[in-house]
């Protein structure tokens, strides 16, 4: 195999996390892609997997090595478009999906400027919480969490991992104790995410090990907005998004608990998702480019390993 099509493959198989799922989408057969990685590994002389009979992770040198074959293969899908003149000037309807609280404080400036970059697009948005099938439902891009996607199929961009912290109120502490252990929170009560969204535990990282804590809630909803609300109320704790408590937090209208133990359920993944790579319509790959542009220029990276 090329090298640049073994890129190709190694690029596929880290975004759908699957090596058989990523030779079929690349029809190539389970012999070809382990050869393939295999070569690519001697070739850098370094593992980039760590693998078993069920799973598989990326060692710290492919994390590095992902991000920079993201760019090249980029910038050269680009250039080859360009030079076969599928790069004209975009237009047409870009229908988009966007995770409702995500992007709440970014979506607004992301649109604005694509707009005035491309102003031959119309764009159509739905922002939503619910898990979403970018083919059936008619969606040429998302930028959902990875539970949104129904589908195996899509591509995904890492865009943003989101830090979640744990807070509640002064009036619910008045009625309980403050939790200084993650055991103790067997004993409050949550404002939570529905179990098919998140299951009822909170994972802490402790000796080394991953305890997950179980929590008990007597209200739930998919919207971590509404959520925050009903904690500002006092009726609970939550476990949410730190874009969305700052504020509150800086206020005092919210504290946070238990900052000296490390949550393993540490971010929320922003992720720009479509289907396919090859031969994209001018308005998808516009966008695509102008979002990766947007967070490189505008927010923190996504990870501080390279």
């Amino acid at each position: 195999m090329e090298y640049i099509e073994s890129l190709r493959l190694f690029r596929t198989i880290v975004e759908v996390k699957n090596f058989r799922r990523a030779g079929e989408m690349m029809d190539l057969s389970p012999s070809v892609v382990s050869r393939a990685i295999a070569a690519l590994e001697e070739r850098l002389a370094t593992r980039l997997f760590h693998r078993s009979t069920r799973q598989f992770s990326l060692t710290e040198a492919a994390e590095c090595f992902y991000l920079g074959c993201c760019r090249i293969l980029d910038d050269l899908d680009s250039l080859e478009a360009s030079a076969a003149g599928h790069g004209r000037l975009p237009t047409g309807v870009l229908r988009l999906v966007a995770h409702t609280t995500a992007a709440l404080t970014w979506l607004a400036p992301l649109i604005a400027s694509f707009k005035r970059k491309h102003p031959n697009v119309t764009l159509d948005i739905t922002l939503t919480e619910r898990p979403v099938d970018l083919t059936a439902d008619g969606y040429d891009l998302g930028i959902v969490l990875p539970f949104m996607l129904a589908t195996d199929l899509a591509v995904t961009r890492l865009l943003q991992r989101v830090p979640l912290v744990i807070v509640t109120t002064e009036a619910y502490l008045s009625r309980r104790p403050r939790p200084r252990h993650p055991a103790d929170l067997v004993d409050h009560v949550f404002v939570a995410v529905p179990p098919s969204m998140h299951k009822p535990f909170v994972t802490f990282r402790m000796d080394q090990q991953n305890v997950a804590v179980p929590i008990n809630y007597e209200i739930a909803s998919n919207n971590p907005i509404f959520n925050r609300d009903i904690i500002l109320e006092g009726f609970g704790i939550g476990l949410l998004p730190i874009t969305l408590v700052e504020q509150d937090l800086e206020a005092g209208r919210l504290v946070r608990l238990l900052q000296d133990f490390e949550i393993a359920d540490t971010a929320a993944e922003v992720r720009l998702a479509y289907i396919g790579r090859a031969l994209l319509p001018a308005k998808v790959r516009a966008f695509i480019d102008h979002t990766a542009e947007f967070f490189e220029r505008n927010m923190e990276p996504p990870s501080s390993a390279c």
